[in-house]
């Protein structure tokens, strides 16, 4: 066993659970509004295909820019650098302009969470549960790291201590860290507990839960409601919720939500903050639409914030 990490807590299951934090509490207040809007064009690009679609030269303006912006001091653009030196920037020989650098991916890491950023003390938990980037491999040491994270309100860790109380059968601290996390609008914990209100038979909650994921910009909650409205692909494993729910084949719902799920998987940092305008759950009848862009949420007019 390592030695702890100072400001760290061995993470153990039976303790009482973390007060439910959120992240941007956690974050700077102000961004300087030049560096971000410098940032989000640059993100926009990225996000505006599939990874193998770019072309060299976008790629290289991709990387350009967000260096950029994280070298003055934009912290969103730190983040995206560290996932660029964890995974490499273009999977191709053709659009290939960084090869993955776990040890750079950590030292961002480490500067995040010295500065008290979630997102920071997240990272270093994944580093050194799998040991990589000189970051020691350690389970203690990547819980402490989780719970530290979870503390100051990152709800992929919120979702992982989920997990851990989960597998000890510590039921309501489960739930307790899945609300904290789909409070704070993430996806993946709207599809926990969606897929679990539908397994305990409380259809219409599930079919809420699986609506506001879509809203968080989770793909996998839009895939399952383009299943469950689409007459082609309906699956029969579910004919007790059409029955319970009253529910009827719609194929334009279906065709609303796929269109969803494919922007979400080009961009999945998409949120869908206007959903119930354009598409409502039924009853309620569908207004026209024009396509996805009208359920996105606007950037704000104002000061950039996280």
């Amino acid at each position: 066993m390592h030695r702890m990490p100072e400001g760290l807590h061995e993470f153990r299951v039976a303790d009482p659970i973390p007060d439910c934090s959120r992240w941007k509490q956690h974050m700077p207040a102000t961004r300087d509004r030049a560096t971000y809007d410098f940032y989000m064009q640059a993100r926009k690009l990225w996000r505006s295909k599939i990874e193998w679609e770019l072309t060299h030269s976008e790629a290289r303006k991709i990387l350009s820019d967000v260096d950029m912006a994280s070298k003055r001091g934009d912290w969103g653009a730190r983040a995206l650098m560290a996932y660029f030196y964890r995974t490499g920037l273009g999977p191709l020989s053709s659009n290939k302009v960084l090869d993955k650098n776990a040890e750079k991916a950590v030292e961002i890491a480490r500067q995040a969470a010295a500065a008290g950023q979630p997102w920071g003390f997240y990272d270093l938990g994944v580093a050194h549960e799998h040991g990589y980037g000189g970051a020691i491999y350690d389970q203690d040491i990547a819980w402490a790291y989780y719970l530290k994270a979870a503390r100051v309100g990152s709800p992929d860790a919120q979702m992982a201590l989920a997990e851990a109380y989960q597998n000890a059968g510590r039921s309501d601290a489960h739930d307790a860290m899945w609300q904290c996390a789909f409070q704070q609008g993430h996806g993946p914990a709207a599809y926990k507990l969606a897929l679990r209100a539908e397994v305990r038979g409380k259809y219409w909650e599930s079919l809420n839960l699986y609506h506001e994921g879509v809203r968080f910009g989770s793909r996998i909650c839009a895939d399952n409601l383009y299943l469950m409205f689409n007459p082609d692909v309906r699956m029969a494993e579910r004919k007790e919720i059409f029955e319970v729910t009253g529910i009827t084949t719609d194929q334009e719902r279906g065709r609303r939500y796929l269109a969803i799920s494919e922007a979400l998987q080009i961009n999945p940092d998409l949120r869908l903050d206007r959903l119930n305008e354009f598409l409502p759950l039924p009853p309620a009848k569908l207004p026209d639409w024009r396509g996805v862009s009208d359920v996105v949420t606007p950037e704000p007019d104002g000061p950039s914030t996280y």
